[in-house]
């Protein structure tokens, strides 16, 4: 198979993340986004003794911030 031919995928991201990895997506301290979660604006789970934020909570999260800023003053 030549280079040419092969299709190229975008990376995918995981679907469990760190509360680190959480907060470098975001673009936050992870003080922050342990503040999220104590205020329920970020859902996450416990995975045993660990916590883990789904990807798709990251997306709903900035969906819900997007709509908000879409709305009228």
């Amino acid at each position: 198979m030549h280079a040419s031919h092969r299709t190229r995928t975008s990376p995918v991201p995981p679907l469990l993340l760190t509360p680190e990895q959480a907060a470098a997506t975001l673009g936050v301290g992870r003080t922050y986004l342990y503040a999220l979660i104590r205020d329920q604006r970020l859902r996450s789970i416990t995975l045993g003794r660990s916590r883990r934020i789904p990807y798709a909570c990251l997306i709903d999260f900035i969906d819900t911030l997007t709509q908000r800023a879409d709305e009228p003053a």
